[in-house]
């Protein structure tokens, strides 16, 4: 029988950063958990769903005739910015998501994990790009059978779905800082 001896704190040299390719490993793991929370409380896409049909609906045929003249000559005016407000709103979800994980826990489970630092966020966000896709597709389509035609046809429907995509992924990051730095709103019920 061998007796194994504990060495102490000090002269134990721990790894304490990961390489590139267990980093996006690991972001594409915590990414596949946040598809997963999303599958199991389906109420989760109720914003990115209903938000860009109701909202096109409601404003094309509300102001359509009034500011353009005709609804067809508005749409080319209302779907850009439709899809801005959608996405725009739908990456201010991400930090709530993660303020709730931070409250309930789950970062702090992270922590003991042998998993890159990044990856719980870069994960969250990476997750939120499909909820990104689905408020694009789905205000792009609502134009088209309203009879939206754009004149760069679907290639360049196609760029500005990418690029709207990446854009509020970009900004998402912003809205993931205030959930990460936020305090619970009790704290302020304390201090008063």
């Amino acid at each position: 029988m061998r007796s194994t001896s504990i060495q102490p704190v000090a002269e134990r040299q721990l790894k304490n950063n990961t390489s590139m390719g267990q980093s996006i490993r690991n972001a594409l793991t915590m990414a596949y958990r946040g598809l997963l929370k999303i599958r199991r409380t389906p109420e989760q896409l109720f914003d990115v769903t209903l938000q860009p049909i109701i909202f096109t609906l409601m404003f094309t045929y509300i102001f359509g005739g009034a500011i353009s003249g005709d609804v067809l000559s508005y749409l080319p005016v209302i779907i850009p910015g439709i899809l801005v407000q959608t996405v725009i709103t739908t990456s201010v979800v991400i930090g709530v998501q993660l303020r709730e994980d931070m409250d309930k826990g789950v970062f702090d489970r992270f922590k003991s994990l042998p998993i890159a630092r990044i990856a719980p966020l870069a994960g969250a966000l990476l997750a939120d790009t499909i909820r990104y896709t689905i408020a694009t597709v789905l205000t792009f389509t609502m134009g088209y059978i309203m009879g939206y035609r754009p004149e760069g046809g679907i290639g360049s429907v196609a760029i500005a779905a990418v690029l709207v995509i990446f854009c509020s992924w970009a900004i998402s990051w912003i809205f993931a800082f205030f959930g990460v730095i936020a305090v619970l709103p009790q704290a302020y019920k304390e201090y008063q």
